[in-house]
């Protein structure tokens, strides 16, 4: 009140103060203090900030797939010093003006995109805002600095349809990875247990020919030793033998079935003559 009293007025900075006489324009002030005769007619009309502004705006609005969503922007302006009167008197309700520019904007932009789309072209949503609200309120000494669409959000039904299908999908892919590695499991199975019977067949093999090898050693051994005895009288009693050491381990095994043969002196004879005649069969039949 003092100092108006003495006609000074402060203006702060980052602002300014429009000055009138008789209820015209006359000046724009700068920061700083200034002398106005109120007795003379001049007075402070209002004060005008020049710091950037930010207005969050929420529009409701739908995608070209039916899908209603609100839009978060942001707009970020300030007035400008050289426009000043333009921003206070032009514009009764700046916050007004800048948020119905939004709206239309969102409003013809956003229908025209699926709901995917929209996520993915929120700078394009942006920049549509910017350029729009740039042109209209430029006129009234608003620069308009930065425009953000900081949020899509969809209906809460519309979100959860939205992770079950991703969750779907995820679970699919999922799926399809056990069922490949099961398959790859299944072939490196069947491999090794191609191979495993590849060498257990090298095995019976060469343990066969190892048998073979020690019987004929046998045979030419005792036919030197022991005169008069046929290479037949020697393969009897060698499979006499092998034929008695087999009933030994079979007895001698813990968890055995029982085994019924025939015993008495005659038997050894008859089981020669099987085991002989078993193999000469086999031995035809090969041929």
């Amino acid at each position: 009140m003092g100092n108006y009293l003495c006609c000074c007025v402060q203006v702060k900075q980052s602002s300014v103060a429009v000055k009138e006489r008789f209820g015209r324009f006359e000046d724009v002030l700068e920061p700083g203090c200034h002398f106005v005769p109120w007795f003379l007619g001049h007075q402070i009309a209002g004060r005008l900030t020049l710091r950037l502004q930010q207005l969050d705006v929420r529009c409701e609005t739908k995608t070209r797939d039916n899908v209603f969503v609100n839009v978060v922007a942001s707009i970020q302006f300030c007035a400008l010093a050289g426009r000043a009167s333009d921003a206070f008197y032009r514009l009764t309700n700046t916050r007004s003006q800048i948020q119905a520019y939004v709206f239309d904007v969102i409003r013809a932009t956003v229908p025209k995109l699926d709901l995917d789309d929209a996520f993915e072209q929120k700078s394009e949503i942006a920049k549509a805002v910017e350029a729009e609200l740039e042109k209209a309120m430029s006129a009234y000494g608003y620069e308009i600095v930065q425009t953000l669409i900081v949020d899509i959000e969809p209906d809460e039904k519309v979100k959860r349809a939205m992770n079950e299908i991703n969750a779907a999908a995820r679970l699919r892919m999922a799926a399809n990875e056990k069922a490949e590695a099961e398959k790859i499991l299944q072939i490196k199975r069947a491999e090794g247990e191609s191979e495993s019977k590849y060498l257990a067949g090298l095995g019976i093999a060469r343990q066969r020919q190892a048998i073979v090898d020690g019987l004929r050693e046998s045979v030419l051994v005792f036919s030197e030793n022991v005169p008069g005895t046929t290479a037949k009288d020697i393969m009897d009693m060698v499979l006499v033998t092998q034929y008695f050491d087999t009933m030994k381990e079979i007895g001698a095994a813990s968890k055995s079935s029982a085994v019924f043969i025939p015993h008495g002196p005659g038997a050894v004879r008859d089981v020669a003559t099987q085991i002989r005649d078993g193999l000469l069969q086999a031995s035809v039949s090969h041929s």
